[in-house]
């Protein structure tokens, strides 16, 4: 990610109430926030982020403000003061001060005496503000003091701000700030930002209700990390199905180091340096996408310059163009029956190209380049071997891992949401420990009946074992939610702000291989003595078993008679 505000990169503009706003930051533009007003994209051009900028008054035939940067000392003002204040107990006694620019925050008396003051009786009645409505109209299409005026007009104007609390006068103020002051704050634009943005200010529904929670309980429990490339290994490369427009891809792209441009990408959407042929798709650090449509549903992705369905991409050298391999439900169940992998474009010689209109040659090389990335991403994807398994979708959770769980490897770790928590629970079901034991001991006929190769693929499950429950352990279903609170004495609650819909519930699981083989375990069990009259236990097992254990014990009937442990004779476990 870039440390500078880059010209065409996607931002976020963080207001004064707390709201955000995501645009995109095109040179020569005018960027408007409403009511604070209007200002030139090219002032925020080059600069660093998470600057804190002010609009300024504008000027005589001047349409738009121009910007100030506030320094860190003004806006943290209160809490400098409060600082000073308890530094200083006796000196703070007699008077309150609430910020340290004397403009803002310091409300005297002409005669200079400290109108504000702590520890009184909380009024917030309304009819105590002396300025009407109309006038306070008036102060703000004036708009003198980037509003910090009007909120002083507004705190001189209350007649009973001599009353109010410590408390009670921050919140008074803080409200007033908010509503009043024209200033934005400019943030880089992660995924964290984007979810919060769509939880709030968007539809959550397109994105499953997909909380910031949730979202990095997925990519811990499908263990998405960074994998170096090397040349003769393939590792970290994982399963995704995502119903999210993307989101999930930009967070586990993001956790791998692939979702933002590199450095020498400009504004012109041309890199930097000589033209580049393009890329082979890479075979490790890459994220396998199975979706249900002709094309993928990326929308979210283009926020971070990447747009696959565009024929002149914004960025041509961003690493998702290589390590982001797509392909539909059907080129992964019946390969043969897409057109796009069934039709092999048939190589032409040097001569029969020379021969070609430049049109005619560009679309033969358009439809070669097509038709290799996908029998390489399908040919590659059904040989398996993936790390791990994401899943938000709204489809059956069972059906999708009957399809997915033959092309994960053993140990893979397994993360599906959901927004509600019922086909969750049906799933853990499936994979718990009394299915599983009930399936070791009594395999259905036409399991028994499949070659060893074969049970892991083409059993595709019966009445009573709907999945081979041998084939996920520690399956278990949770949730995370982060709630807000108001902690004061005697008034402890959940904020009553905070937005509703689905909780959203995540299923974990790792993927194992079933034993091949005989499989024997001996050993000796034996009792601790207690006393003279006790006695051990004669435990005979044997575990047999190629897709799981077969157990039977045998214990020898306890004595009342006093008889030494020495004597007992143990036979093998």
């Amino acid at each position: 990610m870039h440390s500078l505000v880059t010209p065409n990169a996607w931002v976020v503009l963080r207001l004064p109430s707390d709201s955000f706003k995501l645009l995109q930051i095109v040179p020569n533009t005018i960027v408007s926030l409403g009511k604070y007003g209007t200002f030139s994209s090219n002032l925020i051009i080059e600069r660093p982020y998470n600057l804190t900028y002010e609009l300024l008054d504008r000027r005589a035939g001047q349409k738009d403000s121009d910007l100030r940067i506030v320094p860190a000392s003004e806006i943290h003002a209160d809490t400098i003061a409060e600082e000073d204040a308890a530094s200083n107990p006796k000196e703070a006694e007699d008077k309150v001060v609430i910020g340290g620019d004397g403009v803002e925050f310091e409300l005297l008396a002409e005669n200079g005496e400290v109108i504000i003051r702590s520890n009184r009786e909380t009024i917030d009645d309304s009819a105590r503000q002396t300025l009407t409505m109309e006038e306070i109209e008036v102060l703000k299409r004036e708009g003198t003091g980037a509003g910090k005026d009007l909120i002083a007009k507004l705190m001189l104007s209350h007649t009973g701000i001599d009353q109010k609390t410590t408390f009670s006068l921050a919140k008074y103020k803080l409200l007033k700030t908010k509503k009043y002051l024209k200033r934005f704050t400019v943030l880089p634009l992660d995924v964290p930002l984007l979810t919060h943005w769509m939880m709030t200010e968007k539809d959550a529904n397109k994105i499953l209700e997909m909380r910031n929670e949730a979202v990095s309980l997925i990519g811990s429990w499908s263990n998405v990390h960074f994998s170096e490339s090397l040349p003769d290994t393939e590792g970290g490369r994982w399963l995704v199905v995502d119903e999210t427009g993307g989101l999930l891809v930009a967070a586990m792209a993001e956790r791998m180091g692939i979702l933002h441009p590199s450095s020498d990408f400009n504004w012109e959407g041309k890199p930097e340096g000589p033209h580049r042929e393009e890329a082979p798709p890479a075979t490790s650090n890459t994220i396998t996408l199975v979706h249900n449509n002709a094309q993928p549903n990326l929308s979210l992705l283009k926020y971070f310059l990447y747009d696959p369905t565009t024929t002149s991409p914004p960025c041509p050298t961003h690493p998702l163009n290589n390590h982001l391999h797509a392909l539909s439900w059907l080129q992964l169940l019946k390969p043969s029956e897409d057109t796009t992998y069934s039709s092999q474009i048939e190589t032409l010689s040097p001569e029969e190209l020379s021969q070609m209109k430049s049109a005619k040659r560009g679309t033969y090389y358009r439809k070669l380049r097509r038709w290799t990335r996908t029998t390489h991403i399908v040919n590659s994807t059904l040989n398996g071997g993936f790390d791990g398994l994401a899943v938000a979708s709204s489809m059956d959770p069972s059906s999708i891992l009957r399809h997915m769980l033959p092309l994960l490897r053993g140990g893979a770790s397994i993360a599906i949401y959901s927004p509600t928590i019922e086909p969750l629970v049906t799933l853990a079901d499936m994979y718990s420990t009394s299915r599983r034991t009930a399936f070791i001991q009594a395999p259905p006929a036409s399991f028994a009946e499949l070659d060893d190769e074969d049970r892991g693929v083409e059993w595709q499950g019966d009445e009573d074992f709907p999945l081979n429950p041998t084939l996920v352990l520690n399956a278990s279903v949770q949730s995370a939610r982060i709630r807000e609170w108001q902690v004061l004495p005697g008034r402890t609650h959940p904020m009553m702000t905070g937005k509703g819909g689905a909780e959203g519930y995540l299923f974990t699981g790792f993927r194992v291989l079933p034993a091949k083989g005989r499989v024997e375990a001996r050993g000796k069990f034996g009792r601790k003595k207690r006393g003279d009259d006790k006695v051990g236990a004669v435990v005979k097992g044997e575990m047999v078993g190629e897709e799981g254990v077969k157990t039977s014990n045998t214990e020898m009937a306890q004595d009342t008679t006093e008889v030494k442990s020495e004597d007992l004779e143990m036979a093998g476990l």
